[in-house]
């Protein structure tokens, strides 16, 4: 450490959980920890800084650097939520308020997936987990994004999507408006219940809620590999969709797509189910031919973490060490 300082602080903030890690000059983690969502849409600007203030001073005090005050050179925060530039900028003057460092960066989430996969800082990331986003970054540092604020702005999928989608299906085959499907039997034996009909009550009685519903995914990838023809549709048309955003991301940086690593990120890609990783290489085959698909193999706060040595200016040897942390 340089003056009793950390190099960086990295924040990868989600709305269910938040990792923060202190990260030394030479790439090692100084300390890490998890805690509680610090989501500016859920507890206001002021309320997020709050909360992932008591994180800061935990993580501090386990490095063993005194605080409150400066504990680090940079903080590099990759937040969700942060879906606008004027958010993005309200939020890194937050955290420079906050006094943790000198400097301070707060960018989408998303930037983090697409940093924490690849060596050189470009490529196209998506991730899919409650819901669904895509971020690409050109050689030259050019960038294109997605608003990604649900079927408002032409997004489909993520659990929230697919779970919506596995019950919709899931009706219409038990009611006779649709092809039979394993999913309604699926699903409603997932929650110890008789039939999708108890189900769909259940939700409208608010015994059951969003986060509940998002584990209707295990259920929907369960069937498509028992082969149930409904249930493998929508495993298909996530990985459409997928590889439509990544596809028209580099049309807009006009990325020649041969050679582009894209990213995947997020519950449900991480999850590596097989038949939804096949999907997606084929249909990436077809929308950027040459591009590869990789999933992300390190946390997104490694991703942020090494955006903040990109920062500092850090030499290559220190993010190759950060790197090896987060994987062993």
């Amino acid at each position: 450490m340089a003056d009793g300082q950390a190099a960086v602080l990295a924040i990868d903030g989600g709305n269910s959980k938040t990792d923060v890690a202190l990260i030394g000059w030479d790439g090692m983690v100084l300390a890490a920890l998890r805690g509680p969502g610090a989501s500016h849409e859920g507890h206001g600007v002021d309320g997020a800084m709050r909360r992932l203030g008591e994180l800061v001073l935990a993580v501090a005090d386990k490095a063993g650097i005194d605080g409150p005050g400066v504990i680090a050179s940079h903080v590099s925060a990759c937040l969700a939520g942060a879906d606008l530039p004027e958010e993005e900028q309200a939020l890194t003057a937050a955290l420079l308020a906050c006094g943790w460092s000198q400097t301070a960066v707060a960018v989408n989430d998303t930037f983090a997936v697409l940093r924490g996969g690849v060596d050189d800082p470009w490529g196209v990331a998506v991730t899919c987990g409650a819901g669904i986003n895509c971020v690409a970054v050109a050689p030259s540092g050019a960038v294109a994004r997605y608003l990604a604020l649900g079927p408002l702005t032409g997004d489909w999928g993520g659990g929230w999507g697919l779970a919506q989608a596995v019950m919709w299906h899931a009706m219409r085959g038990w009611d006779g408006r649709g092809p039979a499907t394993e999913l309604g039997a699926a699903a409603a034996g997932h929650f110890g219940l008789p039939s999708i009909r108890d189900v769909a009550i259940a939700v409208h009685k608010h015994e059951l809620d969003e986060a509940d519903l998002h584990g209707l995914t295990s259920v929907l990838f369960t069937a498509a590999a028992h082969g149930d023809p409904v249930a493998r549709s929508l495993v298909d048309r996530q990985a459409a969709e997928i590889c439509v955003m990544a596809a028209a991301a580099m049309r807009q940086l006009e990325m020649a797509p041969a050679g582009v690593p894209v990213v995947l990120g997020g519950g449900l890609l991480e999850s590596r189910d097989p038949l939804l990783l096949s999907s997606v290489d084929r249909h990436l085959a077809e929308a950027a031919p040459g591009a590869t698909a990789c999933v992300l193999d390190v946390p997104p706060v490694a991703g942020a973490a090494l955006l903040g040595l990109d920062y500092v200016g850090a030499p290559v040897e220190p993010k190759v060490r950060l790197r090896a942390c987060y994987r062993t």
